[in-house]
């Protein structure tokens, strides 16, 4: 039975040649989803801003504008509404009422529930969620915390594990793998929850995997081909480990897809993150991690063997080394 090939054996694809327009591109998309993140701000969930969540599901999608009419009727505070997934559904988001009693709670949901039941015939009542203002800020400390230790976590290990070229260009490359799923939500305005958190850190979670096998691969090529430049170690370790990143990528995409279209409005945001953080985390490690190390002064370390010494390869020998699939 022939095996499925998604890249073929022995690529030789020059990487390196486009790391100047790599690197432009990497910063153009940087600065462009900080600058929208700034500009339009970020839909945060009711786990970051604290409040009263009502899901309403309708019969047909509503007018916005008549469902905030009818809620403001019940003088229950101002409503915040988006509409999720094929447009029936209708997230509410409301000010927690000034007592903090669950039986308080419980009575503005099913006032709005009613009202709404009553104005919009085969309206029915999804779920809702409350967050204090305090628990919502601890929250958001919290989950910047977890993302921002994971980070310094890894570029740790990468320097003890490699050198401090590895953990810098790992460091940058996940940066900006999550700056750019930032400015996607902010364009979308997918709203941003504990969900979406742990999209982040499943993110950086792949995104290291993916480049510590790049990078553990150029460790192991610079100590066997000690003469050869930088360059050529460093195209040579992508192509080796080019199929092994173009199949586990698109395993794991097929399982994202499937999610995103069978899983519900519930779990577009997350899906959504996780989809565009597989494909930039893949860019970022065949294109900037790597290619970032001749930035920072890698080089290979200097052969020590005396001249015959068994082991010992020229260039040329290396250049006739055929590259391993990754």
């Amino acid at each position: 039975m022939r095996l499925l090939k998604l890249v073929p054996d022995n690529t030789n694809i020059d990487f390196v040649r486009l790391r100047g327009w790599a690197f432009g591109l990497t910063l153009l998309l940087t600065v462009l989803a900080v600058g929208v993140t700034f500009a339009r701000g970020l839909n945060l969930g009711v786990d970051f801003v604290g409040g009263l969540m009502v899901e309403e599901k309708f019969a047909t999608p509503p007018s916005t504008d008549r469902v905030r009419a009818v809620i403001d009727g019940l003088g229950v505070g101002e409503a915040n509404l988006q509409a999720v997934g094929d447009g029936r559904t209708v997230s509410i988001r409301l000010p927690l009422p000034s007592s903090t009693d669950e039986g308080a709670t419980n009575a503005v949901v099913r006032k709005v529930e009613a009202a709404l039941a009553q104005q919009f015939p085969g309206a029915t009542f999804s779920r809702y969620d409350t967050v204090s203002g305090k628990v919502s800020n601890e929250l958001i400390k919290h989950g910047v915390l977890a993302v921002v230790l994971a980070i310094l976590g890894i570029g740790l290990f990468a320097i003890f594990r490699f050198e401090w070229q590895f953990g810098v260009s790992t460091i940058v490359a996940i940066v900006h793998d999550l700056l750019v799923t930032l400015g996607f939500f902010a364009i979308t305005q997918f709203e941003l929850d504990l969900t979406i958190i742990a999209a982040f850190l499943t993110i950086i979670g792949y995104s290291i995997n993916d480049k510590i096998v790049i990078d553990d691969r150029i460790r192991e090529n610079m100590r066997r081909y000690r003469k050869m430049d930088m360059r050529e170690i460093i195209n040579l370790s992508v192509n080796e480990t080019l199929p092994r990143t173009v199949m586990t990528s698109v395993t794991i995409l097929l399982a994202l897809f499937a999610m995103l279209f069978l899983g519900g409005h519930v779990l577009r945001g997350f899906t959504a993150a996780m989809i565009l953080g597989i494909v930039v985390g893949t860019y970022s490690s065949i294109y900037v991690s790597s290619s970032l190390l001749i930035s920072l002064g890698l080089r290979a370390e200097p052969n020590r063997e005396k001249p015959g010494t068994p082991g010992k390869r020229s260039v040329a020998d290396a250049e006739r080394i055929t590259p391993r699939e990754g």
